[in-house]
């Protein structure tokens, strides 16, 4: 059998909270496993197998009903827990139990761990500054992209592609113009590229403005693209007005955000891609958050043919060996982290395996 090609054993964000909403189920596939995610009792939220004993029916497309997920096909009710708890004129004791996930709601999304539920560690979800700090706004939306998850954790490691890609919006030439420095800091890559005394494209032109800031001025730009295990990319971006510092220039002097990228494997060839930017200047604008979190939509919304495109391509010729080049190092030294973990957990999985005949054994 082959292996999965992602950590299992690992906090993902399955979906955001509002998804999950009143008397009503959200089926979603994550890492390979069909999920049930709605809310029990006191509104807090559960997780199961999407698979009815029964008969197998997605209990997904079931509805929720005094803290029970009731199956939509001949009202088996599912606990939490993944137990049976009742069915019409049936006996349900000795029904088998299905599996439930350790499931959190944090910082406005749904996390959910896949893999060895004994492993599950509600303090290794990732702590989000921005989320909880009153000085920051976000705004965000969610695209379901038809690409190994790895593909998209490129895209993000390595934005020379802005050039091409995003020409009408935060494309410019000095960004391939301008050299990308990568560093690995343990189990983080963080990629760097400096911009200095340049025109700000329309996108960073419209921030400026958004923040009461001249336009149509020389600017500093930054990105630095930050890889986390399992597949998280964040990336502090930004224009300052040109010799005030760049990246360290005072408030008034910039327009800057972190671009927020939780990618979560679906299956082997596609993801569920939450995307967002949070940013620390006029944060109860709301107004501005919308305009933001459209024109951001409307970005990544151009990566989307790329990604599936190039998913199609490398399935059609899997024996053409691909370039590296120094700006793909984000992308390479990311990469080499994952199979480090998933050989790690793989590793796990053979030794438990290997002494588990072991512990069944009878005399």
């Amino acid at each position: 059998m082959n292996q999965p090609t992602y950590p299992k054993n690992t906090w993902y964000v399955a979906a955001m909270a509002e998804e999950v909403a009143g008397s009503k189920p959200l089926g979603r596939q994550v890492c390979g496993e069909s999920i049930a995610f709605y809310r029990s009792h006191k509104n807090e939220i559960a997780a199961v197998l999407d698979f009815c004993p029964h008969r197998g029916a997605a209990l997904s497309l079931g509805y929720v009903e005094d803290g029970l997920l009731v199956c939509g096909y001949h009202g088996l009710k599912m606990g939490a827990d993944g137990k049976t708890k009742e069915m019409p004129l049936q006996r349900v004791k000795g029904f088998p139990c299905m599996k439930s996930y350790a499931v959190e709601e944090r910082y406005g999304f749904i996390w959910v761990w896949p893999g060895d539920q004994s492993l599950a560690d509600k303090a290794l979800i990732p702590h989000l500054e921005w989320a909880v700090n009153p000085e920051w706004a976000y705004g965000g939306g969610l695209y379901h992209i038809n690409c190994d998850y790895r593909l998209m954790i490129d895209n993000l490691m390595d934005l020379t592609h802005e050039t091409y890609v995003h020409a009408s919006s935060i494309g410019q030439k000095e960004i391939d113009e301008s050299p990308v420095s990568t560093v690995v800091q343990g189990e983080q890559v963080l990629t760097t590229r400096y911009m200095d005394n340049i025109m700000a494209p329309p996108f960073w032109k419209a921030a400026l403005r958004g923040n009461g800031l001249a336009d149509e001025v020389p600017v500093d730009r930054w990105q630095i693209c930050r890889f986390t295990p399992p597949s998280h990319v964040m990336i502090d971006v930004g224009v300052a007005h040109a010799g005030n510092g760049g990246f360290d220039a005072p408030a008034d002097k910039k327009a800057s955000s972190t671009v927020v990228d939780f990618i979560t494997p679906e299956t082997e060839t596609s993801i569920w891609y939450f995307w967002g930017m949070a940013r620390n200047f006029k944060p109860d604008d709301q107004a501005l958050t919308e305009t933001i979190r459209e024109g951001q939509g409307n970005i990544f919304a151009e990566d989307l043919e790329v990604l599936e495109r190039q998913q199609q391509n490398l399935l059609a010729f899997p024996d053409y060996p691909l370039l590296k080049l120094d700006i793909d190092a984000g992308g390479v030294q990311s990469r080499r982290i994952i199979d480090r973990i998933i050989a790690k957990e793989n590793a796990a999985n053979v030794s438990v395996q290997t002494i588990a005949p072991l512990q069944t054994v009878s005399f």
